[in-house]
């Protein structure tokens, strides 16, 4: 599936693979955040953290008309306020798609798999 922009200059087509890893990219740059969980159900109450490379399975990106929405599951450190880790998550992967794709997110849903204690 492609999301399909039409400009003066002509046509493009951008994959949600790609959008889903730079959202991913975008998501993990924020603070407190230990690392992108897959979307899939947790498996005996344990949530794995994506490598770079697999961010894409932790994020869902979704066309309906002409809006885009996008779904970020996401493993949060222990001790921050998971509300403004959030906020920032959302602030920031809008930020970013629209700065180096020119795409606007209508909305960026954050799903919390887990909680971890990170190492000092």
């Amino acid at each position: 599936m492609s999301i399909e922009l039409k400009t003066k200059l002509g046509h493009i087509e951008i994959t949600t693979d790609t959008i889903a890893q730079i959202c991913g990219g975008a998501a993990v740059d924020c603070y407190g955040i230990v690392g992108m969980a897959s979307k899939k159900q947790l498996k005996d109450g344990i949530s794995e953290i994506l490598r770079k490379e697999n961010y894409s399975k932790g994020v869902i990106v979704r066309q309906e008309d002409d809006q885009i929405h996008i779904d970020l599951y996401i493993i949060v450190s222990y001790g921050t306020k998971i509300s403004e880790v959030a906020h920032n998550v959302q602030s920031k992967v809008k930020y970013v798609l629209e700065q180096t794709l020119g795409v606007r997110a209508d909305s960026v849903n954050i799903f919390v798999q887990s909680v971890r204690v990170t190492n000092p």
